[in-house]
């Protein structure tokens, strides 16, 4: 709606208001002694009234996205209005990523006294978060006109999945985000169940076209493209659906609710496009499809599949792009050819975990062949061991970077949720590379800008810890930190255990409390001074039947929290290490969130943790070492203070401000006329 027609519409509303003359028994006479007082106190009461009614109707006019920024810049970041408690879990019907917590319902009948000061710390400072309310996977990321972009399924009426539109933000760095208003809506009969997951294609003359999943009024998945409202606007703030959506239905034999997320399109030789959509069949073949088209309107489907894996269940948020196997730079997503290896990644429904596997995409065949079938998708290498899902990449031509985003969800039961006011982070963006060194995996690594928010930082050289030992590292603050250590383990050591340790497994083997010859050691983070609470990320060196050594990157969250209701796990996987390389470990520690890579990249791990005692200035950072047989030397430990990115709304330019002002000075100016001819 343009502001004349705004303008009119509140010109009508004002001609349509009546007032009514009061009875003669409330009228005072002139030659009252109250008069004086009277008259400018009726005054003052009508014109206090009709202002009030005034910002309402300006609020009705305005627009939804205006209103939007308007009600943004009243309520507190998380409101603590809390709505009844509903513990089932939700989307599995529906057929989409959902809040899957086995401790929603041991939570209802034994919940924690969670108190608001525990509550309020585990609001991250910077990773990216909406200002309320429920946030999940990650939606069209992309550089557009000097601005990064990110989309996200929200929930604008609440802290739990449903009512699931696009937000929107916009950022210079990838760190420090700005909120826009909501980008589309469920309005259209083919996404009237939710506007879902999808992805932007940039084409060659730099103009954008969006696809994604809309959910029908009868929860059939299908389809659909969107275009920018005005591709000259760099915020990209208005959307466009196309009049003939949906483009794409489920094909025959493929389920109404099995047929989601399509991906960046890629070019091929002949000038069309190419997306793929996950999918499955008989409920255990994950699989995903392909199909071309000239011009996103029209598309086919092409013989076969990409790719399938048995008894891997529904891909979804399926992913197909190209990494270098000699550059250091990224590939845009339609790059192919000699030194390029292609990345296919899905994201299953049945177990919530992001799987990816190195391989050969076939253009001429439509078909990706995995370089080694034993570590295939759904069976083979994670993106991450820990809580991460649902993840996107794009290709940022800014940098010429390959940059992935990943759901963080909750682990704690949804009446805290609910009480705190939100739920789900994003991970801070990781740039992706092909490991040049094992040639068998990625290299996952924080983008460059978080590293701007790092502040004063402390530095701990050559510190032994003794088997058995826990070392406290003086540090001022421990909540909101950038750590990176070194770990370096006698020679002698390593070559004199003789006891093979082929049963080790992360998850089942005792965690950090757990005792070896050669570990667990590493970090404690997120602890309280006597350790009643602590997370735990930690190396574990195995000696193999060959006399080989493996190497094991954990983190436990076992002791992270007090609370009841909340669901602790111990996550892991082996990490490679070659001849020469000391052990290695990143740690981005934010409140309820610790991210971990282990040498470079090549494993990572991402926890959510609540503790009830370790929080604000009692949080400390200690390291440890529970082997047995060997000592172990921290040669460099370095902990910055991280500064807060400060995510707030995006401030329109003075001409938008205006534009709103000028509504409530024109309905001021109206209904003041009015209230003088009524009086005098």
């Amino acid at each position: 709606m343009d502001s004349t027609s705004r303008i009119t519409d509140l010109e009508s509303a004002v001609n349509e208001c009546s007032y009514t003359t009061l009875p003669d028994h409330h009228t005072l006479s002139e030659d009252s002694s109250s008069v004086n007082g009277f008259k400018p106190l009726k005054s003052f009461a009508y014109t206090f009234s009709i202002v009030l009614f005034i910002c309402s109707t300006v609020l009705v006019l305005v627009g939804d996205h205006q209103r939007s920024e308007i009600l943004s810049s009243i309520l507190p970041p998380t409101s603590k209005i809390t709505p009844s408690v509903v513990v089932s879990s939700r989307g599995v019907s529906e057929g989409v990523s959902e809040k899957s917590n086995a401790n929603n319902l041991f939570a209802a009948s034994n919940p924690f006294p969670w108190t608001n000061n525990m509550l309020s710390w585990q609001r991250t400072s910077y990773h990216f978060q909406p200002q309320r309310n429920w946030m999940n996977d990650p939606n069209g990321p992309l550089y557009y006109k000097g601005w990064y972009h990110f989309f996200y399924q929200y929930n604008p009426e609440g802290a739990v999945w449903g009512n699931i539109v696009w937000g929107h933000a916009v950022s210079k760095d990838l760190i420090h985000w700005q909120y826009l208003p909501i980008a589309m809506v469920p309005d259209k009969w083919y996404d009237s169940n939710g506007v879902w997951t999808g992805s932007a294609t940039i084409l060659p003359d730099g103009s954008l076209v969006m696809l994604y999943t809309g959910s029908t009024n009868e929860s059939v998945q299908v389809q659909n493209v969107a275009y920018p409202a005005d591709p000259n606007d760099p915020l990209l703030v208005e959307w466009v659906k196309y009049e003939h959506n949906p483009v794409l239905l489920p094909p025959p034999g493929i389920g109404s609710k099995d047929f989601r997320d399509p991906t960046t399109a890629w070019r091929t030789p002949n000038g069309n496009w190419k997306i793929t959509i996950g999918s499955r069949l008989n409920t255990t073949l994950g699989m995903s499809l392909v199909y071309e088209t000239p011009d996103f309107i029209n598309y086919k489907l092409k013989e076969g599949l990409l790719h399938a894996v048995p008894g891997t269940g529904m891909w979804e948020c399926v992913d197909l792009y190209p990494v270098s196997t000699v550059d250091e730079n990224g590939l845009d997503t339609s790059v192919n050819g000699p030194h390029v290896k292609h990345v296919l990644k899905a994201s299953l429904d049945d177990d919530k975990k992001d799987y990816y596997a190195l391989g050969v995409y076939d253009e001429a065949k439509d078909v990706w062949t995995p370089d080694n079938p034993e570590i295939d998708v759904g069976i083979g290498l994670k993106y991450d061991y820990g809580h991460f899902y649902a993840s996107k990449t794009f290709y940022d031509q800014h940098k010429e970077r390959r940059i992935l985003w990943g759901w963080i969800g909750e682990t704690d039961s949804e009446r805290a949720d609910i009480e705190k006011g939100w739920s789900s982070v994003q991970a801070v963006p990781r740039e992706v590379t092909f490991d040049k060194k094992t040639k068998t995996n990625l290299i996952q690594w924080p983008v460059e800008e978080v590293e701007d928010l790092r502040l004063s930082s402390k530095k701990f050289e050559d510190v032994k810890v003794e088997t058995g030992s826990v070392v406290h590292l003086d540090v001022d603050t421990a909540t909101q930190v950038d750590i990176t250590a070194e770990f370096e383990i006698d020679e002698k050591a390593l070559e004199g255990v003789m006891e093979a340790d082929v049963g080790y497994n992360c998850t089942t083997s005792g965690g950090a409390a757990g005792r070896g010859a050669l570990g667990p050691f590493g970090l404690l983070v997120l602890a309280d001074g006597s350790r009643t609470e602590q997370t735990a990320i930690y190396f574990y060196i195995a000696k193999g039947v060959d006399g080989n050594l493996n190497t094991f990157f954990c983190t436990d969250e076992s002791r992270s929290s007090k609370a009841s209701d909340v669901n602790k796990q111990i996550y892991g996987s082996t990490v490679p290490v070659l001849k020469g390389e000391k052990l290695s470990v990143r740690l981005l520690v934010d409140h309820s969130i610790v991210e971990a890579f282990a040498q470079g990249g090549r494993t990572c791990i991402t926890s959510r943790v609540y503790p009830t005692e370790a929080i604000y200035g009692a949080s400390r950072v200690f390291l440890f070492n529970n082997a047995t047989g060997v000592s172990v030397t921290a040669k460099k430990v370095k902990i910055w203070e991280m500064n807060s990115a400060f995510l707030h709304p995006y401030h329109f330019s003075a001409a938008s401000v205006s534009h709103v002002t000028s509504l409530y000075v024109l309905a001021v100016i109206l209904f003041s006329g009015l209230i003088i001819m009524f009086i005098f």
